[in-house]
């Protein structure tokens, strides 16, 4: 599986509860850069990060990936919208929480989402 990291450095622990969590191994973690200047057109920025995995179409449709996404909400966003054009699909993200009490903060993997089945589901309650 390939992580691709747009927010905090992933620690070896959390990269161990990741490979818990999904049963696979991670086979490459890609550090992408996610800041933004806010004085430009946001669309560039994001085309701009996703290249930055430096992946080829048929990985984006074809490798197991994993997206740790930016924090900014709208850069979240409009990633999304650009990953699943090129993957066909919404990517699983993980969900990372402050450990409880832990001094100095540590940061824990919460759970996998998988947006595709998140997706999915709504769709079956468009009727109602």
């Amino acid at each position: 599986m390939i992580v691709l990291n747009y927010s905090h450095p992933i620690t070896p622990a959390q990269q161990e509860q990741i490979v818990a969590l999904v049963g696979q191994a991670i086979e490459q973690v890609i550090d992408i850069p996610s800041q933004i200047d806010q004085q430009q057109p946001l669309a560039p920025q994001i085309v701009a990060m996703a290249d930055a995995a430096g992946l080829s179409a048929q990985q984006w449709q074809s490798e197991a990936i994993l997206i740790n996404l930016p924090a900014l909400n709208f850069s979240a966003a409009a990633l999304l919208a650009e990953l699943h054009g090129r993957m066909g699909y919404f990517p699983p993200v993980l969900r990372i929480r402050p450990v409880t009490g832990a001094m100095p903060p540590r940061y824990e993997v919460a759970e996998i989402l998988n947006l595709q089945v998140l997706r999915d589901e709504a769709r079956t309650r468009r009727s109602q």
